[in-house]
């Protein structure tokens, strides 16, 4: 399980993407990438932050960041999560959970007194060269993708 720090190296990582595609960190080298992990494709949540990064798409454009989601869906899910909600933006498939290891987002969750292991809902901006600038982690849906714009634009 990694500990992750502002400052620190982003983990890299080469993983299906929806589409039949693959996405590299490395891909974006010299791009700001802003990296939300989230628990599952079509559920309340997740659908929100989603569209919630979608609908803002433009300003992080012009700030020069590229969004990525990614959780541990199939990339037949994230296909339909994306076809269902128009996202302009690629989702990572990180079935095998290496990803959400290498970021330190899996994590025992309690729900109704239940407990389990999930992903910690989380967002990370990674600089251009590679570089963590900025960690969000247990994150609450409502604001937040504006916080992370305000964030991007400041950089």
């Amino acid at each position: 399980m990694s500990n992750l720090d502002v400052g620190d190296k982003a983990p890299s990582f080469d993983l299906p993407t929806d589409n039949g595609g693959s996405l590299k960190l490395s891909d974006h080298k010299g791009k700001t990438v802003v990296l939300y992990f989230y628990p599952k494709d079509m559920t309340p949540g997740c659908t929100t932050e989603s569209q919630d990064f979608r609908d803002r798409i433009k300003g992080f454009e012009k700030s020069g960041a590229v969004i990525v989601g990614a959780s541990k869906d199939s990339v037949v899910r994230h296909d339909k999560f994306v076809a269902k909600h128009n996202l302009p933006f690629a989702l990572i498939s990180d079935e095998n959970g290496t990803l959400c290891e290498d970021y330190g987002v899996w994590k025992l969750k309690k729900l109704y007194g239940r407990e389990f292991m999930g992903i910690e809902r989380s967002t990370f901006i990674i600089d251009g060269k590679g570089v963590i600038r900025h960690i969000w982690r247990k994150v609450k849906v409502k604001g937040h993708v504006d916080d992370v714009l305000g964030t991007v634009q400041a950089l």
